[in-house]
């Protein structure tokens, strides 16, 4: 087999990369090397090899470690029985390769994950060799993400979590049903135990010693994980269930939603059931609503048939649109929780709403340069300068959000 340069490797598992869900760094200590003692920095603005909501780019150096890997799950393209193309970093390149690209300013930190090689705990105490070596030697006072493997030794990912902002270990799948079909050398049990641990670790870690001291921060950006959506059959009501118990269990600051793109070879095993990325979408949307909006699962799920939510409008609006007797609200009356189911206003928009009818009444016009979404939220509101009339009465409320039809293609 020919050996592949550094650049042949970066090509192939910056790609590989892709599927591992990357987040922010907004949470992580707050570091910086402008004292001299260090090289890089977190700042307050997130930070990911990923696009943001509103188009951004946000650049870390996003890599797997290898894709090289001794397990065979069904929905994943560098399982054992895949064949791809091949590569593994040493400890000492990925090293090499984070404080070279942040030197040029290319990126703002690492997102480092990995296939399994040989076994969980030589692939976990690699990575927390690359991670240690970057912040005791090198002084990297940047974001590190590590996406650590619930089998490996638990003092693996304790070490893990001195160095690394945030922790992820990803859950796979939405129920243990489905991780036993498509991972079975994978274990439910496990991973909520590993999950458990870095949560008790963190806690830990807040507590000062009986000396007054606090202990070195453990993963001061907590822990995510990851979902894959559309490799088993579960509807979205189910999916959205997993993420409320994860999210109350484990203390997660995300749960990341994958799409399910069906891998050539994994078709005969895997029910074809090929999510869109707007069901990916609309999962972020709901689990939003969820945990900052006030919504309970029932009611989002229960807007559409079958606990899948809507594809054509968002989980708010559809809510709306299957309550209107809820409607229309007096923006000048109506309190925090009923303005924030106002499809259009988000909790800035409502905040300031609040701050503002403390000292006057609003009109419409103050609404458009509080950025409120009125094109959403015209049919639902009533105000000084503006109401709906009988337009929460019409048939075809739904028709003027969806999007307009599209003519398929033959080809």
């Amino acid at each position: 087999m020919s050996v592949l340069s550094l650049d042949q490797k970066l090509a192939i598992l910056s790609d590989a990369a892709k599927y591992d869900a990357s987040c922010a760094s907004s949470g992580g200590a707050k570091r910086d090397s402008r004292d001299g003692k260090g090289l890089g920095s977190v700042t307050g603005s997130g930070i990911c090899h990923a696009y943001a909501p509103d188009g951004r780019c946000i650049s870390l150096l996003k890599i797997l470690m290898t894709n090289f890997c001794i397990y065979d799950c069904a929905y994943c393209i560098n399982r054992v029985s895949s064949n791809v193309k091949r590569a593994r970093f040493s400890p000492e390149e990925v090293i090499h390769l984070t404080l070279e690209f942040y030197r040029r300013n290319y990126i703002e930190g690492l997102f480092l994950s990995s296939g399994i090689i040989r076994s969980p705990d030589d692939t976990m105490a690699d990575m927390v060799r690359i991670a240690r070596t970057l912040r005791q030697e090198h002084r990297f006072r940047g974001y590190i993400h590590l996406k650590t493997i619930p089998d490996a030794d638990p003092k693996l990912i304790e070490e893990a979590g001195l160095y690394a902002d945030r922790l992820s270990i990803n859950v796979e799948l939405p129920t243990d049903t489905a991780v036993k079909s498509y991972a079975p050398e994978k274990s439910p049990d496990q991973i909520r135990k590993a999950m458990a641990d870095v949560r008790i670790l963190k806690e830990e870690r807040k507590e000062r010693s009986f000396s007054g001291k606090r202990p070195p921060k453990f993963a001061p950006a907590g822990q995510s994980t990851q979902m894959i959506v559309g490799a088993d059959g579960a509807n979205d009501a189910t999916i959205l269930h997993t993420s409320t118990r994860l999210y109350s269990s484990y203390r997660l600051k995300r749960v990341y939603y994958s799409a399910f793109s069906p891998i050539p070879d994994a078709s005969a095993t895997l029910p074809l059931i090929k999510p869109p990325l707007m069901r990916e979408h609309r999962l972020y949307q709901a689990d939003w609503l969820l945990r900052f909006y006030g919504f309970e699962l029932d009611e989002i799920t229960g807007a559409t048939q079958g606990g899948n939510l809507d594809l054509e409008v968002d989980p708010k609006l559809a809510w709306a649109l299957a309550n209107r007797h809820v409607f229309p609200v007096d923006v000048n009356r109506a309190d925090r929780e009923t303005l924030l189911r106002v499809p259009g206003f988000g909790t800035r928009t409502v905040t300031r709403i609040l701050n503002t009818r403390r000292h006057r009444s609003l009109r419409y016009e103050d609404l458009q340069r509080m950025g409120a979404n009125l094109k959403n939220a015209r049919p639902f509101i009533t105000l000084p300068g503006w109401s709906p009339r009988n337009t929460l009465d019409a048939a075809d409320l739904r028709a003027r959000f969806a999007p307009p039809p599209e003519q398929l293609s033959l080809f």
